[in-house]
């Protein structure tokens, strides 16, 4: 068997190997004196370092949480509002629509309306002006009349030479 010796600070670790490759080891007080160190260092530290180290990872994921949530309503909220914009804009636009329809139905009522007044005033133009027409032609023919005798007495009275009466 060989037989190694380890210094390790101010304690010595002898360790023997075996054939079968075992390896022993002494435990002495600097063991036990880093185990008191470490439970020492925990429990000082576990008030005044972990547990508000812990407090604050938990109030970040909480806040990471809500955070997300918030989110989360806010988009459906964002959606819920969408889909109200676009049924308040349908409806709008419905509305226009039925009023642009029942604005064209007005104003070609109005225009038919407008076209037969228009229709009336020249027919009544048209049947003052064929009046005033006949009226003129009666008035030549009647000028036309007397004149036709005034000129056939006047032809007459050439030819035989005399006045008639």
């Amino acid at each position: 068997m060989t037989s190694i010796d380890l210094a390790v600070g101010n304690s010595s670790v002898t360790g023997l190997v075996a054939m079968s490759g075992g390896v022993t080891l002494d435990f002495d007080n600097t063991v036990i004196l880093q185990a008191a160190l470490f439970t020492l260092l925990l429990l000082i530290l576990k008030p005044l370092l972990f547990d508000p180290m812990l407090r604050i990872f938990a109030l970040r994921e909480e806040r990471t949480d809500g955070a997300r949530a918030t989110a989360r309503e806010l988009q459906e909220r964002a959606g819920e509002l969408l889909s109200k914009y676009e049924s308040e804009l349908a409806r709008v636009s419905r509305a226009a629509a039925e009023e642009r329809d029942k604005l064209r139905a007005e104003t070609a009522k109005l225009e038919a309306e407008i076209m037969r007044e228009a229709r009336d005033a020249a027919a009544k133009i048209i049947d003052e002006g064929r009046k005033s027409i006949e009226a003129e032609v009666a008035k030549v023919r009647f000028d036309l009349g007397r004149e036709s005798e005034r000129t056939a007495s006047m032809i007459v009275s050439r030819v035989l030479g005399r006045e008639i009466q």
